[in-house]
């Protein structure tokens, strides 16, 4: 089986790129939708303790501990080490189901694979990619996003040149999703051609 990595900077279109895989039949693991369920679960009264006053009702209020990082963004370590144990088992989880399953290709939608080296667990990089305008213009209509939020959010991310650099593919989403999806299905199919071994180096 191959193990994909999709990831990409924010803004870039990599919630649109993992719905055209899964539409695709290739099942996709979203590791933010997996930290999203932590936080209103086993992860909650860890991240409490580390940061108190962020939590409400036994869940992580996103808000609360979202201002609480960007006051100290040396913090986010802290975070790091309490959530990202968690969704690696959660990843191996998923990928031993896929395994089992048949299947030949599988994709863990990671935003941080290359910030967090995570990408030496996968066979090959996928990064989606556009122009800083419309990387702007996209974020900046998120609700609750400000310039401000906006700029400290990509100064944690790596530069969209050094992903594209490091990427095996390069999907553009400047353009229309029409066009992306067709050099996604390009990809695909010259991915369907490799021979993957990370599960068996890290994930079995």
């Amino acid at each position: 089986m191959l193990i994909v990595g999709l990831t990409g900077s924010i803004g870039m279109g990599k919630s649109t790129a993992a719905s055209y895989f899964r539409d695709q039949g290739i099942a996709v693991f979203d590791a933010d939708a997996a930290v999203h369920e932590l936080y209103a679960g086993r992860a909650a009264p860890l991240i409490e303790d580390a940061f108190p006053g962020t939590t409400a009702e036994g869940k992580v209020d996103r808000h609360l501990l979202s201002g609480a990082l960007l006051k100290n963004p040396a913090d986010f370590a802290k975070l790091e080490a309490i959530i990202h144990p968690m969704v690696r088992e959660a990843e191996r989880q998923f990928l031993q189901d896929q395994m089992e399953a048949g299947a030949k290709m599988a994709v863990l939608e990671i935003p941080l694979l290359l910030e967090t080296g995570a990408d030496k667990f996968v066979d090959a990089v996928v990064v989606v990619s556009a122009r800083p305008d419309i990387q702007e213009a996209r974020v900046l209509e998120r609700p609750n996003m400000t310039r401000d939020k906006f700029e400290k959010i990509r100064s944690r991310q790596m530069h969209d040149s050094e992903k594209r650099n490091r990427a095996d593919f390069v999907v553009d989403t400047s353009e229309s999703i029409s066009k992306s999806q067709a050099e996604l299905a390009s990809i695909i199919s010259e991915l369907l051609t490799w021979q993957g071994d990370a599960y068996q180096r890290y994930w079995q």
